[in-house]
């Protein structure tokens, strides 16, 4: 910091001509607010504070130390700024807010008859996408297709994050078919709009059309990145081999966050030692590879092997989020181990991280799947937070697997209220009056929810065939040839029964 302090001070000795290139060269080596102020000073002093050019680099370093209150008075001290000026000041509010003033910014460039251009609407889409402004960004979407940049490639990939952002997937698909050249932030925007939304095997079909683009040079570590949570969550092992051979065979980096996504698909795959080997060949490990490989080994019941883990993370300097402690606990809670879990879940406080409700419904369970229901209740009432649906949820699984139908009735009627809309609630609880044989109470639970027309979720299993991925649940009739697979089903049923009867 001294040897550069010593260099912006050698370059604000006085020299003769000094150019608008020194200036910025100047506020270039600026690293600091304070350094930064005094290259301002000299500028003002010589007589500069005018120049478009400076100035314009002046407001961008201020944005970027979050100074907006001297980027704007730099930008109102302008009489005639260019349209490169507006935008970066429109730039500024983008990244660092407050994001309705961009749009403000943007609004007031047009009625200075300043034409936008196609570096200026990617910075007020990005703004309203931050801000969740649907309608306003539907307002600019149509500024664009009025001067006819629309399908101009920056323009297009930033109405596709704009439409992902605010949600509506259809209109940003819509966006990506009509760009006529799309680059690989053009796909990489819709695959992530995809998997962000839940539309997984969208995102995979999407993947493999970006494959057979020829206009595409090939993947990078960003669509990796975006597209193996998307592989991991239907386990596909066979995408993980081929885009870990991809990565070693072109020579691609392992960085952290293609690390991560490779760890969680084999571990969702039950592939333990390939998830480590990734873990191990990551030059420089971020604290969510650390979590995702903490929890592939909780997920397998190797909870000993995670809290060695857990352990190397805090003497390699890194400091634990919320999440590692997440993957910990559960880990804790599936094995069984009360006091190691206790003491994980009063240590968080240490290490500067705060308890979320994900934290305290993962002790609950914990008590809950130890027999524990009575400390669970005393636990849950001396919360310093208002229990929401996570904590009740599992303190209900609890009195299912304990049968105890008093707290399960308590529980319950808390989800009722927090959760109105989850039939899971309602099914347990009738399953539970079934079993005690109270088959009025269970017939009114199922009432409720058929009149209320609420689904319970529907588990389902899928299989790779040559067409394609195909989906199928119990007693799913979707199927083109539904009658004839229960047909050949019942047959089955048939022979092995004659077949049983022969032993």
């Amino acid at each position: 910091m001294r040897v550069l302090s010593r260099r912006v001070q050698q370059i604000l000795r006085p020299k003769p001509h000094k150019d608008s290139f020194y200036y910025t060269d100047l506020l270039h080596l600026c690293k600091t607010t304070g350094n930064l102020k005094k290259a301002h000073a000299q500028v003002v002093v010589d007589g500069h504070e005018k120049d478009p050019f400076i100035a314009t680099k002046l407001i961008d370093k201020y944005f970027l130390f979050s100074n907006l209150e001297l980027a704007c008075k730099v930008f109102d001290n302008l009489s005639e700024p260019d349209a490169f000026c507006w935008n970066v000041v429109i730039k500024g509010y983008a990244n660092v807010g407050p994001f309705g003033e961009a749009l403000n910014i943007y609004n007031a460039m047009r009625w200075r008859g300043i034409s936008p251009n196609k570096y200026t609407y990617p910075f007020v889409l990005k703004a309203c996408g931050a801000e969740g402004a649907s309608r306003k960004g539907q307002v600019i979407h149509g500024h664009t297709v009025k001067c006819g940049l629309d399908l101009d490639l920056f323009v297009g990939n930033s109405l596709v994050a704009f439409y992902v952002k605010c949600q509506e997937i259809e209109v940003s698909r819509k966006v990506f078919d009509e760009i006529p050249q799309r680059d690989i932030v053009t796909w990489n925007s819709m695959i992530s709009g995809y998997v962000v939304n839940g539309y997984v095997n969208d995102a995979i079909q999407l993947f493999y059309d970006m494959l057979r683009d020829e206009g595409v040079v090939g993947p990078d570590q960003a669509t990796f990145a975006t597209v193996l949570p998307a592989f991991a969550q239907v386990a596909d092992i066979h995408a993980g081999y081929w885009i870990h051979r991809y990565i070693v065979k072109t020579g691609m980096e392992l960085d952290s966050a293609v690390g991560t996504g490779l760890i969680l698909l084999y571990s969702n795959c039950g592939y333990v030692s390939q998830a480590r080997a990734i873990f191990d060949m990551i030059s420089v490990r971020s604290v969510v590879a650390w979590s995702a490989i903490i929890r592939c080994y909780g997920t397998h019941g190797l909870v000993m092997d995670a809290l060695t883990l857990f352990r190397q993370l805090v003497e390699a300097g890194l400091i634990p989020d919320d999440i590692v402690f997440l993957c910990l606990l559960s880990a804790c809670s599936h094995a069984g181990l009360v006091e190691q879990g206790w003491q994980l879940f009063h240590s968080m406080e240490t290490y500067g991280v705060g308890k979320r409700e994900a934290h305290y419904a993962c002790i609950v369970d914990m008590l809950g799947r130890a027999g524990d229901l009575e400390k669970a209740v005393e636990f849950i009432q001396s919360m310093p937070v208002q229990p929401g649906k996570n904590v009740y949820g599992a303190l209900l699984g609890a009195c299912r697997t304990h049968k105890h139908m008093e707290l399960a009735e308590m529980a319950a009627e808390k989800l009722f209220v927090l959760d109105p809309n989850n039939a899971g609630c309602y099914v347990i609880l009738a399953q539970m009056y079934e079993e005690a044989g109270r088959w009025q109470d269970a017939s009114k639970l199922r009432k409720v929810v058929k009149e209320k027309e609420m689904k319970k979720p529907i588990g389902y299993s899928s299989v790779e065939l040559e067409s394609g991925r195909k989906r199928f649940a119990v007693n799913g009739e979707s199927h083109l040839h539904t009658t004839q697979i229960f047909q050949i089903l019942l047959s089955l049923d048939g022979i092995m029964g004659k077949e049983t009867h022969a032993m």
